[in-house]
């Protein structure tokens, strides 16, 4: 499957489009538009390549991954997924955008089936499978693409860092646990896409994150 790239404004969250390139399935991954010149960013992304959005599917519901859920929703009357842990985060939007300062309204966000560990969502022709990760939240999950090689990973892991775990549901002896058991067990070459700033590898991480090298 394709991985298509889009950072937003709220805390430069990174917003992915996952598609098929031969059904034109596509799932949105933790989306995190805000404001009508963002939501039509991705609106025409997915109208010029003419795809069908058939899920959107969240690693976890933190604001800022979380704010586009219920605009995919009433556009493209897309099934919005996430862990049922998390659950408690997507009641409590409005709540978590005071935390940070932000004076907008938020709706909260109605999940429409939960994730499960090891479960396959399939896309088109390509599957995605669910990994629970928790630690950063309760119900923060990863979605691994084996076939393509490449791992979403939320606010788990970043190049040379891992998710912050002072927030509600955090705590980092889980996280650190998740991330070693679950996500260095993959392939070294496994190129990970996290939820802020750049791309790396699990190899990479494996041999040089500060935060997983004892």
């Amino acid at each position: 499957m394709n991985v298509a790239i889009f950072q937003f404004s709220l805390f430069g969250i990174n917003t992915y489009v996952v598609y098929d390139p031969d059904t034109k399935d596509c799932a949105v991954v933790d989306p995190g538009m805000l404001g009508q010149q963002e939501e039509k960013a991705m609106t025409d992304f997915i109208s010029g390549n003419g795809l069908k959005v058939t899920h959107v599917i969240n690693t976890h519901l933190h604001i800022d991954h979380a704010v586009g859920n219920n605009f995919m929703r009433q556009t493209y009357n897309a099934p919005v997924l996430a862990h049922k842990a998390d659950e408690p985060l997507g009641e409590r939007m409005q709540q978590q955008a005071y935390m940070f300062g932000i004076n907008e309204n938020f709706k909260e966000v109605e999940i429409s089936e939960y994730l499960y560990d090891n479960e396959t969502i399939r896309i088109g022709n390509g599957e995605l499978s669910v990994i629970c990760v928790p630690g950063h939240s309760q119900g923060s999950v990863a979605l691994y693409d084996k076939a393509d090689g490449f791992l979403i990973a939320g606010d788990a892991l970043f190049k040379g860092s891992i998710g912050r775990t002072d927030l509600p549901g955090g705590n980092h002896a889980q996280l650190i646990k998740s991330i070693t058991d679950r996500l260095l067990s993959l392939p070294d070459e496994t190129v990970v896409y996290p939820g802020h700033g750049p791309a790396t590898t699990i190899g990479e991480e494996k041999r040089h994150n500060p935060f997983l090298i004892h």
